[in-house]
């Protein structure tokens, strides 16, 4: 019996061991990409804001109530070189992707129409719902007002052609669309 105890408090200590090392050395790499990460996503997000909005001088950002749920939306607004209101970049998202979040950022101009588009994330299925990444599928939405077009697939009665074999994905990316032109609308009057 005494063989056993050893043996067994002998693979007690070694994973013990194993399992404190392992932590180490994972806090370690965590603490060293951390900086690096963050630092990546602020360019990807600038880059966003600059692709999706006209040229401007000053940017100011600020989080709305999303008019779709109780939650803020990041919205930085952008300004000419007189201060007049150009726009906002929207930092806007849904959960209804095939492979579920999808996160975008949409150019809206002062008067409503949707100047651009950038997709931020999204983990849908490569060669079908990534697509939504394509010119072909987000530059339909490019100059188009709420007024004037109806920002759903055409499967649900609006303007859009979905990606083939790739309608929930399709309709994801219409949501977020959405979420970020209604959350203008109800605050335009206060930028």
């Amino acid at each position: 019996m005494a063989a056993k105890k050893d043996t067994l408090l002998n693979m007690f200590v070694a994973l013990f061991v194993i399992c404190v090392v392992s932590g180490g050395v994972l806090g370690i790499v965590y603490s060293a990409t951390k900086g690096p990460i963050a630092k990546a996503e602020n360019a990807k997000k600038t880059e966003a804001i600059e692709n999706v909005l006209p040229e401007f001088n000053e940017l100011k950002e600020t989080k709305v109530k999303s008019a779709m749920e109780d939650i803020d939306i990041p919205f930085y607004l952008a300004y000419d070189a007189d201060n007049n209101f150009i726009g906002a970049a929207v930092e806007t998202f849904t959960n209804k992707g095939f492979s579920g979040n999808v996160s975008l950022m949409v150019g809206i101009l002062a008067d409503g129409t949707v100047n651009n588009i950038s997709v931020l994330q999204h983990a849908e299925t490569p060669g079908l719902g990534s697509k939504m990444t394509e010119p072909s599928f987000k530059d339909q939405f490019n100059n188009k007002n709420a007024d004037s077009f109806n920002f759903k697939v055409k499967k649900d009665g609006g303007d859009v052609d979905a990606i083939t074999a790739a309608t929930i994905s399709s309709r994801a990316f219409c949501d977020a669309v959405n979420r970020a032109l209604s959350t203008f609308e109800n605050n335009k009057g206060g930028f």
